[in-house]
């Protein structure tokens, strides 16, 4: 019918047409989500993604690794099978990646209903038999093919390297019994085993989602999110991870949003009676608001209750109306599109749908399909907004440019659904500009370059690694229990923590006022400094430094040499300040293990550091310091304080932060201190306040708790160094040894061939030629790989590009290790402070120094993921020591000068209350005298008063 006569139609009874319409609108009205709705379900599509991150399993939204580090880099090539199981049909596909181009060939075959709500062994086995076929089809039934299979349906992964899928739960109307909880791989290669015509080897298994993702990364390398919006509904994103990489690809099963009850107030009556009639009740209820698989269904329940309610075709329910399944979400596309209208549908009523007063119900019943439509792509638009934005934080960007790849015939096909997610994605997600990109092949392609990547990042390296992922929560225990162990006046002495008392027992509270001199010595480097901490109108520092050689023979020489040649810096750096004629305070960094009774003494444990100076172990170092002062006679000075690095670093810290407890060394070596409550530590007297306590955890594990993660590279280090069985989570973590166990791995994996084709230079062989800081420059996220190459060929390799991105991932795997046993040890101490403090959420701030925590470039990133991670309930403010813990030696002497003064005016106050001994001599007469006046005389006044007159 022209919309001309239509319009006439609706003249003749105009009143009644808008009362129908109102009424209809009504109906629709909870379909069309406000902008505040919206920001809800995005806000919960987050939480519900951070909470799948954390929970294992019990989340609504699975969060599923995928195990696929990386998506394509054109370096793809090969030859590979592609099998595609997620709807009613199977595709069986070829894939030829040749010089960044892809030649596919594809034949799809369909599952009949009775196979996929058969049995398992049924419906795999009418996979092979589809794979039998096509493999004849191409003529190539004797290649022993590489194979990718794309299995559409939320599955348990361990790692990609052992290939194996176990199935959650079935989805998209899919029942085959005996499948759920058990190995889908597995089934697969049973079933290819039965037939006996060809062998494949299945190299990766990936969702449709992931496939579709890795599909549209071979065009824009900027993808890094896979949508699926078709039958189901699926995302899956590249997230930052804490194990062997950096990313690793999540799929989220996000249809499972609402399974917890966190989408009722956005349910409708009609979806209610959708789910009830599923297949799966109360599960998918996000899937089943959005995908193609309940629209038209959610359309035909609307459409019968405003049928039922006499407002649409004169109240007439037909038999074809009340069917489920009648009305397909594909003519949802088609009455959008204006292809066709509902009265057309022959299929969906009878004769009685051509009276005049039907005739005229089109535009409602398009109205139906456009609000169930819109609200499907609002939903989606939300949960990618959350999506982005999680991905925008991750990588602390103010804006993010990201790609999407979608397939799916909801995506595809509807008129309007594209617009709406992407118009709603852009207003939800502002400072996000995402690109939705159609895959052209679909997630089979996807399935062929996962194998493709999985194959050249190589098959071996779980061999290599599956000892570096660490269990941060396991050794965090561990750690805890190490701190009171190092506490305890009994347990100390066993202790692989030492715990040792520092006598700070304040942070700069900003009253701090003078002229300091600090020491720093604790590498190869020397360093001094001068503080001047004034109040004119605020609080401010000015430094002046000098840094000095300290020669290789001094570290290595006697103890007298080392403490005469800090006595001659320091001389020198008091001449060039014109103050050798002052006796300034100073404070001593001496980052070295150190027992203490007060504040200005400090024996020495054990040299740490590649420091052997001889006859120092045990001796106060403050005195080896004064003494060779004393022996020079042309200038004094009050060592007032002998403090540690880490120390320092968190009292330099707490000058610009007061909340700062904290303090960590992330460089050549390690360790950390935390103010702890006095009563808790049974080494020192008192139990009011609190004391800084120095840690010293580079000794974790020498009791040998870490044994279970120690690799053989580990106890190469250990023998080669210095200290053999001493400070070994310091040789796992620190920055003097992880160039090394880089260097270590790559001639072990050169000397199997795996890469380098096996050549091994002198240089690579020769200790100390892989520094840590090559480590650093080949993480960079851009030149990374061209650092590696730079590198590799000053060590004599000549490296190809899967050598490059080898050695990367092996220095990714070193850094990430790192940084999740610093993360494990400092959350022991945070859950402490917490602990001591009786709080329910704790803040603070940690003061972190040292070149790896500096310099690397994901160092700082990982390691604050990892800590958030594992504390939930803290918040912490992570500072950088911008002046190092030379300054904090100055602000630990301020301090004491500040709490000395303190005490000095406090007596002199007190002074007036002090009484000599002739004072008090005659106060003793005086009190002689009263007790005689009140002997004598009291009884006669007494009985004066008491006798009767």
């Amino acid at each position: 019918m022209c919309h001309h006569n239509r319009f006439l139609l609706l003249n003749v009874a105009k009143s009644d047409i808008i009362s129908l319409v109102f009424q209809v609108d009504e109906t629709l009205c909870p379909f069309k989500l406000s902008q505040e709705q919206l920001q809800l379900v995005k806000a919960r599509m987050r939480a519900g993604l951070e909470a799948g991150l954390k929970t294992k399993g019990s989340s609504a939204i699975k969060m599923l690794p995928s195990y696929v580090y990386r998506t394509p880099d054109g370096t793809e090539h090969g030859k590979y099978l592609a099998l595609d199981l997620g709807g009613t049909n199977f595709r069986a596909m070829m894939v030829n990646f040749k010089r960044q181009n892809a030649r596919l060939y594809h034949k799809i075959y369909t599952i009949p209903l009775e196979i996929m709500q058969g049995t398992g062994e049924e419906l795999f086995d009418h996979i092979a038999q589809c794979v039998s076929d096509f493999l004849d089809y191409m003529g190539m039934k004797n290649a022993h093919l590489p194979a990718g299979f794309t299995f559409s349906f939320p599955c348990e992964q361990t790692a990609i390297d052992t290939v194996s899928g176990t199935l959650v739960s079935w989805t998209k109307g899919y029942k085959a019994t005996d499948c759920e909880g058990h190995d889908v791989v597995s089934m697969l290669r049973e079933a290819i085993k039965r037939r006996n015509e060809f062998d494949l080897d299945i190299v990766a298994v990936v969702n449709d989602t992931v496939g579709t993702m890795m599909s549209c990364a071979y065009e824009d390398p900027q993808c890094e999110i896979g949508l699926i919006a078709g039958t189901g509904t699926n995302v899956c994103y590249m997230e930052e991870v804490d194990a062997e990489l950096s990313k690793m690809c999540i799929n989220t099963e996000w249809g499972g949003l609402g399974d917890d009850g966190s989408l009722d107030d956005i349910i409708t009556p009609y979806d209610m009676e959708v789910n009830q009639n599923s297949i799966n009740p109360g599960r998918q209820r996000f899937e089943k608001l959005t995908s193609g698989m309940y629209l038209g269904e959610i359309v035909r329940q609307v459409l019968l209750d405003l049928t039922r309610g006499g407002l649409l075709f004169r109240g007439h329910v037909t038999e074809t109306l009340k069917t489920p399944g009648i009305f397909e979400t594909k003519y949802l596309s088609q009455i959008e599109r204006g292809d066709m209208i509902f009265c057309d549908l022959a299929n969906c009523g009878t004769n009685s749908l051509l009276s005049v007063a039907i005739m005229i119900m089109d535009f409602i019943v398009m109205q139906v399909c456009g609000a169930v439509s819109r609200r499907a792509a609002q939903l989606c638009g939300a949960g990618m907004a959350a999506v982005v934005d999680k991905i925008r934080e991750n990588r602390g960007l103010d804006h993010l440019n990201i790609t999407v790849g979608v397939d799916g015939a909801l995506y595809k096909l509807h008129p309007h659904f594209s617009r709406v997610l992407k118009d709603t994605t852009e207003v939800l997600a502002p400072q996000c500009n995402v690109t939705f990109l159609p895959s052209e092949e679909g997630s089979g392609k996807g399935a062929a370059l996962i194998s493709a990547v999985a194959r050249q990042i190589g098959q071996h390296r779980g061999r290599y690694f599956s000892t570096w992922r660490v269990s941060v929560c396991a050794h965090n225990i561990q750690f805890r229990r190490e701190l009171a162990k190092g506490l305890g006046r009994d347990t100390n002495p066993t202790a692989a923590l030492k715990m040792l008392p520092t006598f700070v027992r304040s942070i700069p509270d900003g009253s701090e006022k003078g002229d300091f001199i600090a020491l720093d010595l604790g590498g190869s480097n020397f360093r001094i400094l001068r503080v001047k901490v004034s109040h004119e109108k605020k609080q401010t520092v000015q430094m002046e430094s000098q840094i000095y050689d300290t020669p290789e023979d001094i570290i290595h020489g006697s103890g007298t040499r080392l403490f005469d040649h800090v006595a001659e810096c320091l001389g020198d750096f008091m001449e060039k300040q014109n103050i050798k004629d002052k006796k300034l305070p100073v404070g001593f960094t001496f980052s070295f293990p150190c027992q203490q009774t007060k504040l200005d003494e400090g024996f020495l444990i054990t040299w740490t550091k590649r420091f052997k100076a001889g006859g120092v172990e045990g001796m106060d170092v403050v005195k080896l310091l004064n003494k060779a002062i004393k022996k020079r006679g042309d200038y004094d000075a009050d060592i007032m304080a002998v403090v540690n690095d880490t120390v320092g670093t968190m009292m330099t810290c707490g000058f610009d932060d007061q909340r700062c407890e904290v303090g960590i060394i992330i460089g050549t070596g390690t360790n950390a201190c935390y103010m702890e409550e006095l009563r808790n530590i049974d080494l020192v007297e008192g139990d009011e306040g609190r004391m800084c306590v120095n840690t010293e955890w580079g000794a974790f594990g020498d009791d040998g708790r870490l044994e279970d993660i120690r690799t053989e590279f580990d106890r190469e280090i250990d023998r080669g160094s210095i200290n053999p069985g001493k400070q070994l989570f310091e040789k796992m973590v620190s920055g003097m040894y992880m160039g090394e166990l880089v260097r270590l791995i790559l001639v072990k994996m050169a000397r199997e061939g795996l890469v380098f084709e096996g050549r091994i230079t002198p240089e690579l062989l020769t200790k100390g030629k892989f520094e840590t800081k090559h480590i650093s420059a080949i993480e960079k996220s851009k030149e990374g790989l061209s650092k590696a190459r730079e590198i590799l060929t000053r060590l004599g390799v000549e490296p190809s590009t899967d050598d490059c991105i080898a050695v990367q991932h092996v220095c990714t795997v070193v850094s990430f290790r790192s940084a999740n046993l610093i993360a494990a040890a400092l959350a022991g101490i945070l859950m402490r402070l917490k602990e001591n403090k009786g709080v329910a959420r704790l803040r603070t701030t940690v003061g972190i120094d040292g070149s790896l925590y500096k310099m690397h470039p994901q160092y700082a990133r990982r390691l604050h993921k990892a800590v958030r991670r594992l504390v939930p309930d803290t918040d912490v403010r992570f500072l950088l020591s911008e002046s190092g813990s030379g300054k904090g030696a100055a602000m630990v002497t301020a301090v004491a000068y500040r709490l000395a003064e303190h005490s000095r005016q406090i007596a002199q106050i007190l002074s007036e209350f002090r009484l000599t001994t002739e004072q008090l001599l005659e106060v003793r007469k005086l009190s002689q005298w009263c007790v005689c006046v009140c002997v004598c005389v009291f009884p006669c006044v007494l009985c004066h008063y008491l006798t009767p007159s």
